[in-house]
């Protein structure tokens, strides 16, 4: 009987939430399998959702973490899409049905027994550990080239931050059209790709914030068009009708009555960032405005997105710290106080 992959790694091990050194065993590396030594890992606002236990259905201990990249040390003997030292990254998921219509049409993401990085059932009857350790064992169809002109550090956040607002930016149209008016709620982790990836694809972007501190990052470091205090009632005002899309990515409770005004006829608002609940005015609809939800990409759609961002160098702001840091971290991203996203450089401080 093959031997499962032992593994250190950071946990948290009850509601508290706090991480400390943890050593536990991932899976046997079957045929269609990798095994890679982790170098990074992001930190994505799913953390503190999980380790907490906000959505009562963590199952400690758990090693969070879904944006994982590193050096592949072991192919199974299918593989062919990988070889010893290649660069290899996994994102939210990590298997999916295959056959159903979701996996049929690339949307991997949403098949109805897409398997998370984290927190659930593998198929060995474990439970999923995330990239907050040293190993990772993954079926080699869900883990991803990184392509040569993206540092591993730069990578990471792509496979979260970076796909969970590329997909709907692509599904809308925001890649096949220019010229047009992008808004942007918050400004954190995805909130600044969804600047970038705005910007590179040819559109006026305003960030859309309840925070006027924010407006030098927006405007200087991310290079956006336009900073509106949603605080501000006559801006708000003058600013009606004047926006094709806005991506949502705040994750906190918000009032979208003061966002669907912006939109012009037929605008579109996609919420990315999964608020615990959201409310409006149903007559705010009427001009045609739609909003829909939207998580992460399909394994084609994460490949196109690493290439895109390798080729035209649209890179995330990071923070790199060791693993040790990573309870001050999370603490630190709940409370907005990075930019734009904390990298654990895994290799370097879990020993």
């Amino acid at each position: 009987m093959a031997m499962g992959v032992e593994c250190v790694g950071w946990a948290a091990r009850d509601q508290s939430g706090v991480l400390s050194r943890h050593e536990f065993s991932r899976r046997a590396i079957g045929d269609d399998d990798i095994c890679f030594k982790i170098t990074h890992c992001g930190i994505c606002y799913a953390e503190a959702v999980c380790i907490y236990n906000k959505l009562g259905d963590t199952k400690y201990p758990i090693v969070p973490g879904h944006e994982i990249v590193g050096v592949v040390t072991e192919v199974g003997s299918n593989v062919t899409r990988f070889k010893v030292g290649d660069r290899a990254g996994v994102g939210a998921y990590c298997r999916s049905c295959g056959s159903c219509d979701d996996c049929d049409n690339g949307m991997e993401n949403y098949c109805h027994k897409s398997l998370l990085t984290y927190n659930y059932e593998d198929i060995d009857g474990t439970i999923t550990k995330g990239g907050f350790s040293n190993k990772m064992v993954v079926h080699s169809s869900y883990a991803f080239q990184i392509p040569d002109k993206l540092s591993s550090s730069d990578a990471a956040p792509l496979l979260c931050a970076g796909i969970t607002v590329y997909s709907p930016m692509k599904r809308y149209g925001m890649i096949s059209q220019t010229g047009k008016h992008l808004g942007v709620i918050g400004l954190g982790g995805l909130g600044h790709m969804a600047v970038k990836f705005g910007k590179a694809f040819g559109h006026k972007v305003t960030v859309l914030s309840t925070s006027p501190g924010k407006k030098e990052d927006a405007l200087t470091l991310l290079g956006a068009d336009e900073f509106l205090v949603t605080k501000d009632p006559q801006a708000l005002h003058a600013a009606g009708k004047s926006i094709d899309w806005i991506i949502d990515t705040a994750a906190g409770k918000h009032d979208l009555n003061l966002y669907l005004p912006l939109l012009k006829t037929g605008g579109h608002l996609v919420m990315v960032g999964v608020p615990p609940s959201i409310e409006f005015a149903t007559h705010l609809m009427l001009p045609r405005r739609s909003i829909s939800g939207s998580v992460t990409g399909g394994c084609k759609e994460i490949e196109e997105m690493l290439q895109f961002c390798a080729d035209k160098q649209i890179l995330p702001n990071i923070e790199i710290i060791p693993i040790d840091y990573a309870n001050a971290a999370i603490q630190r991203m709940i409370k907005s106080d990075v930019k734009f996203r904390f990298v654990i450089d895994i290799a370097s401080s879990l020993k």
